[in-house]
């Protein structure tokens, strides 16, 4: 089917059973669209208006993955292994 196709499998999917990342993004893109016509309707000038929007949905996107997942940064899988840490070599050092 190709392109379309593929799309319309991906727009299936996240309607149908979306991952927590889709969740959360639709979340923050919300958020986006109230903010920005929130700061539409008060004549806030177009830059000032899309940079606060941009900055509520980054504010919000990150609440949001919080209170969903519990922590802010996914833990890294080696966070506990001490014992091989790598010496940092300069490779232009002679």
């Amino acid at each position: 089917m190709g392109l379309l196709g593929d799309l319309k499998d991906d727009v299936v999917g996240f309607v149908r059973d979306p991952t927590d990342e889709q969740k959360v993004l639709l979340v923050t893109f919300v958020a986006i669209a109230v903010a920005d016509r929130y700061l539409y309707f008060n004549d806030i000038p177009f830059v000032v208006r899309t940079t606060a929007a941009v900055g509520v949905g980054f504010i919000v996107m990150f609440v949001v993955s919080y209170l969903y997942t519990g922590q802010l940064v996914p833990p890294d899988g080696n966070v506990d292994d001490e014992s091989e840490r790598e010496e940092y070599v300069d490779e232009l050092d002679p």
